[in-house]
This record gives structure tokens, sequence and C-alpha cells, in this order.
């Protein structure tokens, strides 16, 4: 898999997360935690989502595009 690839891959991963499977996870349960599943879904992605962002990060930086 190539960086450019690996990098659109976790661009795009959490946009699709929180906008094209919302409609399928919006759901009461399971319970998750103590939470809605569509609440703990949300809550997982704002986790995830600067996980996906550093990632990208470590990838431009080794090829050397970010100073």
């Amino acid at each position: 898999m190539s960086k450019k690839f690996a990098v659109f891959l976790l661009a795009i991963i959490p946009l699709i997360s929180q906008l094209v499977v919302l409609p399928f996870v919006n759901r009461i349960d399971p319970i998750v935690l103590g939470l809605p599943f569509l609440q703990f879904w949300l809550f997982l992605w704002i986790i995830l989502t600067p996980l996906c962002t550093f990632g990208i990060y470590r990838i431009q930086k080794s090829e050397g595009s970010i100073d």
C-alpha cells in the first residue's frame, strides 16, 4: 500500500464513520459502557479521529513533506 493511499484512508475513515455509517448505528440498544450505542459510537470517533490525524502526520513526516 502506498503512503498516499494510506493518508487517504486515514483521512476518509473518520468522515465515513461519522456521516455515512451514522444512520446504521442510530439505535439505543445495545447499551455500551452505560451509553446508548449511538452516543458511544460518536464518543468513540471523537477519540479515534485525532489518532487518525496523528497517523497522517507521522506518514507525512517520514516522507519529509513536513519540516
